[in-house]
């Protein structure tokens, strides 16, 4: 069974705390990568390059946003604690006390920055789908 830090984890919340830890890892990457994104967006719109070039270019940021958006959400969930998972295919006790964990972890200090990590992004994103729509790709 595997510690975490002064915790211990069951065998049944173990695999998806660990993938959850090594997303969150990513986390700085996947920022970064969404930034970069971005400025090769904004470049392309500047310069007036063609639809299907900034086309191309939003959709690679929109997927750049959601993993960040996934990172940062499975940092807050790290931060959160073991206790904020339910085991695959556990009862609505064991279902209903993890979300209440959940909810619990995120009114504490330490997770609060991840929260709002995770509400500036998805705010980002949710925005550069409403304001940079383009038309349906058509053959040429």
């Amino acid at each position: 069974m595997p510690l975490l830090p002064g915790r211990r984890v069951s065998k049944d919340v173990a695999e998806p705390v660990e993938a959850d830890r090594r997303l969150a890892e990513a986390y700085r990457e996947r920022v970064t990568a969404a930034t970069e994104a971005e400025h090769a967006l904004r470049a392309a719109q500047a310069e007036r390059r063609s639809d299907a070039e900034i086309r191309e270019l939003m959709i690679a940021f929109d997927r750049a946003l959601t993993a960040a958006v996934e990172a940062a959400e499975a940092a807050e969930r790290v931060a959160i604690g073991p206790r904020g998972y339910a085991p695959e295919g556990a009862d609505a006790k064991a279902r209903r006390a993890a979300e209440i964990e959940r909810r619990k972890g995120r009114a504490r200090p330490a997770v609060r920055p991840w929260t709002d990590e995770v509400d500036r992004l998805r705010t980002a994103r949710e925005a550069h789908r409403l304001s940079y729509r383009t038309p349906p790709a058509v053959p040429a």
